[in-house]
């Protein structure tokens, strides 16, 4: 089978004769293999590591796209800036990571809809990254690998507008507001996905960022999340499945009481299932291995332990009872790659992992 034949045959909950496989190294990451020499500085890290997706088409969600960004203060560490989402936020200098909110100028309806609503209501090319998404889906089919259309979902997309606290308290006390946003992102997305794919054509599936729980517990409960943001997801897997497209949904924390709101909504298979925040896929699978597929859930701390026999450990204890119980499954750490990963480490889990078919 090739690297896309086997995501497409995961994703459809059918065997396979090896894993597909897929993970992200940090910048950090990169630069660390390069400075040891196990990897080429222009070197292509998909094709080194044999992994099966390429992906693009990531929208451009930033309100105002006119809006040049300025630097409010700035240190040796951090630099504070507001951008065209009129939100103030403060990014590390010296390492990747989440920025630290500061301040919205968006804390309720009406400033959403005078600030950043009606930048969302028409077709703007900015947003499209059309080139990149062009040569992947080219490099894709050259090199037999899946390809899928990767962006966010509107709970990534209205954060950055108001914050986590102001949008979970327009959750609770102006709810109307909220949907309001999640309906206008939802549009938002489609509107811009069916541009591009009508001039570059349908990607093999699609892969949704919304990391909507943190440890222990999800941002939201069920009810609000059935309520609020699951029409919005239902309307953009709709239209990812209209394109013949299986939708992913990866999230970071501890999502599993939103599990059956996201298979409703039409989920095909989630991704992540952050082993700190929770998060087991043995358990989830019990339930949902009927329904849907499943990618990532290898503790990266273990990955990161390098010890060979403790992976071995973790991937035989996640993945067997999973693929035992008939559903497919994407060789993914619970996250992605941090530097004290090595090199050799990751390619184990890359070239033991996938063949782990061969031991059930």
């Amino acid at each position: 089978m090739t690297h896309k034949e086997r995501i497409l045959a995961a994703l459809n909950r059918e065997p396979v004769d090896l894993l597909p496989c897929q993970d992200t190294l940090w910048g950090e990451t990169r630069a660390k293999y390069i400075e040891e020499g196990k990897l080429g500085s222009d070197e292509d890290v998909i094709a080194h590591f044999d992994t099966s997706i390429r992906s693009g088409g990531w929208l451009n969600s930033l309100a105002d796209l006119e809006f040049e960004e300025q630097v409010i203060e700035e240190t040796e560490e951090t630099k504070l800036v507001l951008n065209g989402n009129g939100a103030t936020l403060r990014w590390w200098k010296t390492h990747s990571g989440t920025p630290e909110h500061v301040d919205f100028e968006v804390k309720e309806r009406a400033a959403w809809e005078a600030k950043i609503k009606p930048h969302l209501l028409e077709v703007d090319r900015r947003r499209i990254p059309v080139e990149g998404y062009r040569e992947q889906k080219r490099l894709a089919a050259e090199q037999n690998r899946a390809f899928c259309w990767s962006g966010v979902a509107p709970f990534e997309q209205m954060h950055p507008v108001c914050g986590h606290e102001y949008m979970l308290m327009g959750m609770a006390l102006d709810p109307a507001w909220v949907k309001d946003m999640v309906q206008t992102y939802a549009d938002m997305t489609i509107m811009h996905q069916e541009a591009l794919f009508e001039e570059e054509g349908a990607p093999d599936f699609v892969w949704f960022y919304e990391d909507m729980g943190f440890k222990d517990k999800p941002f939201m409960s069920p009810a609000m999340y059935e309520d609020i943001v699951q029409p919005g997801h239902a309307k953009l897997f709709d239209y990812a499945h209209s394109k013949g497209c299986k939708v992913v949904v990866h999230s970071c924390g501890f999502v599993e009481p939103l599990v059956p709101g996201l298979v409703e909504a039409g989920m095909d298979c989630l991704q992540a299932m952050e082993v700190k925040a929770g998060m087991d896929m043995p358990r989830i699978a019990e339930q949902f291995a009927d329904r849907i597929a499943f990618c990532g859930n290898i503790d990266i701390r273990i990955i990161a332990s390098n010890d060979r026999a403790k992976i071995d450990e973790e991937l035989n204890r996640k993945i067997i009872p999973v693929l035992k119980a008939g559903t497919g499954y994407i060789l993914h750490s619970d996250h992605s790659i941090p530097p004290d990963v090595e090199h050799d480490t990751l390619q184990y889990v890359f070239d033991h992992g996938r063949r782990i078919t061969e031991r059930i």
